[in-house]
C-alpha cells in the first residue's frame, strides 16, 4: 500500500478554460516560445474496457495544483490528491522539494471510475490539456527538476496504455526529445495526500 500524505493548497488556480467531449483535443501551448503552437492529440487507438471499480493513476508535469485544477473538474474522477513521486519519504516537504535536489516530482494521484473515463482518456487530457510534454523540466513558470514530465503505471495494462497512448501523438521532434521515459508507480514511495 502506498503512502500517501495531503498537501495543502497553498494559492489558488486559475483554469481560464478546457472543453472536453470531441473525438480529439487541441492543446495550445501557453510558454512563451510556443505560444503559436497548436498539437492536436487523437482520440486514444488503445481504450481497453475496465470493470474495476475505481483506478488510480499517478502524473506528474509541472505544479501539482495546476494538474489537480484540470482533473477535478473531469467527469469519472472521484478525486485528485497532489503530493510528490520519485524520491525519499523523509525529503518530501515542499521546501525541500522546491530546491530540485530530492529526486521527487510534483504529482498527482487521480482516482476515477473506469466505467465512465478510461485510463487512455485520463492520458489523453495530460498530453493534451494538463501539461506541454514538449517542455523539459519546467512547465509555464515552474522551473526545475521537480516539474518534469513523467506519467507513473502501476499495472502492467497501464503500461500497455500509456506506451499507446505516448506512440499515437503527432511525431513532434521536441515530443521525441524530450518527453522521458515511462516508470512504474510500484516500487515508488509516493507522498503528498493522505
Amino acid at each position: 500500500m502506498k503512502k500517501f500524505m495531503r498537501v495543502q493548497r497553498l494559492a489558488g488556480w486559475g483554469l481560464a478554460a478546457v472543453l472536453l467531449g470531441g473525438v480529439s483535443f487541441a492543446a495550445l501551448r501557453m510558454s512563451p516560445a510556443h505560444a503559436d503552437v497548436g498539437v492536436v492529440v487523437p482520440a486514444p487507438a488503445l481504450n481497453p474496457p475496465d470493470t474495476a471499480a475505481s483506478e488510480t493513476a499517478l502524473l506528474s508535469g509541472g505544479c501539482f495544483w495546476g494538474l489537480q485544477g484540470v482533473y477535478e473538474h473531469v467527469k469519472g474522477v472521484t478525486k485528485v490528491y497532489a503530493g510528490y513521486a520519485g524520491g525519499a519519504a523523509d525529503t518530501a516537504q515542499y521546501e525541500v522539494v522546491s530546491t530540485g535536489s530530492t529526486g521527487h516530482a510534483e504529482t498527482v494521484q487521480i482516482m476515477f471510475d473506469p466505467k465512465v473515463i478510461s485510463y487512455a482518456q485520463i492520458l489523453q487530457i495530460y498530453f493534451s490539456v494538463a501539461t506541454d510534454p514538449t517542455e523539459l523540466n519546467y512547465q509555464g513558470p515552474d522551473t526545475g527538476t521537480q516539474y518534469r514530465g513523467e506519467i507513473w503505471y502501476e499495472s502492467p495494462e497501464q503500461e500497455r496504455v500509456a506506451k499507446a497512448v505516448y506512440n499515437d501523438l503527432p511525431k513532434v521532434a521536441a515530443l521525441q526529445r524530450l518527453f522521458p521515459d515511462l516508470y512504474r508507480a510500484a516500487p515508488v514511495t509516493v507522498l503528498g495526500a493522505s
